[in-house]
């Protein structure tokens, strides 16, 4: 027996297995579920791929109706079904579709790699006792997982569903494994498919790339095969653009380089339990703080060379980080992001220099420390460890040894105080905007905001400390 009984995965399987009988009908387990069970991997949110000769659409309404589901059609012509069904906090997703050609080797023959494309016969999940023998595997698909290989089932494949050249990348990410030199020579030959695929399905498997911890090697990857600018073409006007002394890469190469540097950051924080925490975090979907991260990574100079300008011999960017924000924007927009990824990812790239300029003084003020995490809010940490990656992927002949390490030290002190300050209870403000306008004779206005902010940085540094005290700056405030 494969599913162990008395699991959620068993009673589903059950069930849709004694309808398939009472239809008289075979129907097959396919692609990942297999791949995964070989693998000993399980997911949090289980999905089920199911094929049969046809009439899958009918087949799933009527188990939706049987395990009161969600169900939907998202492709009528390949009679292709979804059910939906939510199970004690975890998320199981069944897809059924007809064959795709006349066998079930047929059908297989149209799936995206030889690890995903093998089958099973439902009734043996419950009799077999050894996956491996029972298996359909009529493209080796077994030989390749056990050989840690992502190969393409047929060479047409990629013309039929380009998706399929990213997923290649994030499968090798998820696994570990080697992409077949044949199918990375399809893969750059059919690249411009990409241009024709759905915004969101680029987004979701390019977040499984980033979600994984050598980002960097794939990335690289996707960028020798020219890929990368395919899904993101924005990034080629960072190539070649030469920066000043303090660099010693174009900006596009120290972009990527600020990503390694990243990867490499979070492996010697591995044991700091607040800051892995915090880079798990979910930002929107199931997209988290760390994936984000490091798209900030890549793009935190994209703004340069439209700000590049060479003045007495010296090459300088002034405004950079407000024109990558802005360029940024069209990327978050056509990847379709949520708005909370969107205010994130835009506060590391308008304040990543933020933190080489605190770093710059020899003592922090407690004024210093409040306006930045008042600016950086919820960023202020992810924007400190960008800034530390930043500065390492930064060696040209005028960086020091010394400074590397202050700029580090100062980083880590505010990271530290970043999560000591989560812990704290903020402090009840003495006066709030009705007081202000009834004791001033004020009416609602933007100024009401602004002492409201000046009065918060006030208390904050402890130069207020009583409500007398901040009715007497709140008066100087307004002369």
């Amino acid at each position: 027996m494969i599913f162990s009984k008395n699991t959620t995965s068993y009673q589903l399987l059950e069930k849709i297995l004694r309808l398939a009988k009472d239809k008289k009908i075979k129907i097959y387990l396919v692609g990942g579920i297999l791949r995964d069970l070989i693998l000993k991997r399980r997911k949090q949110n289980p999905d089920f791929d199911f094929c049969l000769k046809k009439g899958a659409i009918n087949f799933g309404k009527t188990l939706s109706k049987s395990l009161k589901s969600g169900f939907v059609v998202p492709d009528k012509d390949r009679g292709y079904c979804r059910l939906v069904k939510k199970i004690k906090e975890r998320i199981y997703t069944l897809d059924f579709t007809d064959f795709r050609g006349n066998t079930l080797e047929d059908d297989l023959l149209y799936r995206d790699f030889t690890i995903n494309a093998m089958a099973l016969e439902l009734s043996k999940a419950f009799t077999a006792r050894d996956l491996k023998e029972s298996m359909i595997d009529p493209y080796a698909g077994r030989q390749d997982l056990e050989s840690g290989i992502i190969r393409i089932v047929h060479k047409k494949n990629f013309l039929e569903d380009p998706l399929r050249i990213l997923r290649a990348f994030s499968l090798s990410a998820t696994f570990g494994f080697k992409i077949d030199k044949k199918t990375l020579k399809l893969m750059q030959q059919d690249r411009k498919g990409l241009e024709t695929v759905s915004s969101e399905r680029i987004r979701d498997e390019l977040f499984k790339i980033l979600d994984t911890p050598k980002t960097f090697d794939y990335l690289i990857q996707m960028d020798s095969l020219r890929i990368l600018q395919i899904i993101i073409p924005e990034i080629n006007i960072m190539r070649g653009v030469r920066q000043g002394p303090y660099h010693h890469l174009d900006v596009w190469q120290h972009s990527l380089e600020t990503v390694r540097q990243l990867e490499c950051l979070f492996l010697e924080l591995e044991g700091h339990k607040e800051i892995q925490a915090y880079l798990d975090e979910i930002i929107s979907s199931d997209r988290k703080r760390r994936a984000l991260l490091k798209l900030g990574a890549l793009f935190h100079d994209i703004g340069k060379p439209d700000a590049l300008q060479r003045k007495a011999g010296k090459t300088i960017f002034h405004g950079h980080e407000r024109i990558g924000t802005e360029i940024s924007e069209e990327i978050i927009k056509r990847l379709k992001l949520s708005n909370d990824e969107w205010i994130a990812l835009k506060k590391m790239i308008f304040w990543h220099l933020r933190p080489g300029y605190l770093a710059d003084n020899p003592l922090l003020s407690k004024r210093a420390k409040f306006r930045y995490f008042r600016d950086t809010q919820e960023e202020g940490a992810s924007i400190l460890l960008l800034s530390i990656a930043d500065q390492r992927a930064t060696r040209g002949r005028l960086t020091s040894e010394e400074g590397r390490i202050q700029h580090e030290r100062v980083c880590l002190e505010l990271i530290r105080e970043y999560f000591r300050q989560k812990k704290m209870v903020k402090p009840k403000r003495f006066i709030n905007g009705d007081m202000l306008m009834k004791k001033f004779k004020l009416k609602p206005s933007p100024l009401i905001g602004k002492i409201l902010s000046e009065l918060e940085e006030l208390q904050a540094i402890g130069k207020i400390k009583t409500k007398e005290e901040a009715l007497k700056a709140a008066k100087k405030f307004i002369k």
